[in-house]
């Protein structure tokens, strides 16, 4: 008799790494249960023990979150309700259940100031209601879970959902010019990539129990560094190619595009831990775009969505 497969329960039903993970699990032999609202709401803490609990999952991952950057500016009880508060009550239901969990976590935790790759041991100092929320979310996660690895991944983006990708497309149709910010580093990455690489990670959680090192805090962004608007212009240089839309990029800094909420100049992560501890090293984000590209231009949203 074949084992069986290994059984995530991930929070969210329709963000990108959700949905990533529910793709990403057929094609390596994972079952991911998605586990999101009225079940599960994270604003709402005693819904998570229940919601997670009747999914039977052997590793949890909490990919939901409130990620609204600028709107935090104005909601930051929401956001913390969410981000920190939630993802506490996610780690505790999963302690409860005597699971790891996996948190997703993010670059906006840095000022961005450091000049170079930021590691794990850096001191994080985010200039915004949301990098602040999310470092109170690993605090909260570290807390109530021992048996935690906490990813901070960075630029998310995929063939589905919001993103800056599709954003790009989008604009792409209407405009032959779009201004896009030059002067924030950092590391575009898919969401198709971050779920292989929680998967990797979930295994070794559940295979190897008793590993100390398996266990805390990970950086995991895709290869390789970019500016938005060199995004961008990988982003049109791959429509191109495959006959979609492309705009010429005219490139700004970030004083030229006024946000409610601050962002940092260079948010680059150090991933070399989780490639030694676990084995996982992402691919270079120009080779995960182009695939997200024909996607995108294909309409072809994925096996990921969900109902």
């Amino acid at each position: 008799m074949s084992a069986q497969p290994l059984r995530i329960a991930v929070t969210g039903r329709e963000g990108q790494v959700a949905r990533a993970l529910v793709e990403r699990g057929r094609a390596l032999g994972v079952e991911v249960v998605p586990v999101g609202r009225p079940a599960l709401d994270l604003a709402k803490a005693e819904t998570v023990l229940p919601a997670l609990a009747a999914a039977a999952p052997q590793v949890i991952v909490n990919a939901a979150a409130y990620t609204a950057v600028d709107k935090a500016e104005s909601e930051p009880e929401l956001a913390h309700a969410v981000n920190e508060a939630g993802a506490g009550a996610v780690a505790a239901a999963a302690a409860r259940l005597g699971v790891p969990v996996v948190h997703l976590s993010t670059d906006y935790v840095f000022d961005g100031h450091i000049g170079r790759p930021h590691r794990e041991e850096d001191a994080p100092s985010p200039v915004n209601v949301y990098g602040r929320s999310k470092l109170a979310g690993e605090a909260a996660v570290a807390a109530a879970a021992p048996d935690h690895a906490i990813l901070r991944v960075a630029w998310v983006y995929s063939p589905f959902g919001r993103n800056f990708v599709r954003t790009m497309l989008a604009l792409a149709a209407s405009r032959e010019v779009l201004r896009v910010v030059a002067d924030q580093h950092g590391a575009p990455t898919s969401a198709l990539a971050i779920a292989d690489g929680v998967i990797a990670v979930a295994r070794n959680l559940v295979a190897r129990p008793g590993e100390v090192a398996l266990r805390g805090l990970f950086h995991m962004s895709a290869a390789g560094e970019a500016t938005w608007a060199d995004l961008a212009e990988a982003v049109f240089t791959e429509s191109a190619t495959r006959g979609g839309p492309a705009a010429r990029v005219e490139r700004i800094g970030t004083a030229d595009y006024p946000t409610p909420a601050a962002r940092a100049p260079d948010t680059r992560l150090d991933c070399s831990r989780i490639a030694a501890v676990h084995g996982v090293a992402l691919p270079h984000w120009r080779v995960s775009l182009a695939e997200v590209v024909a996607r995108c231009l294909a309409g072809e949203e994925g096996e990921g969505k969900t109902a």
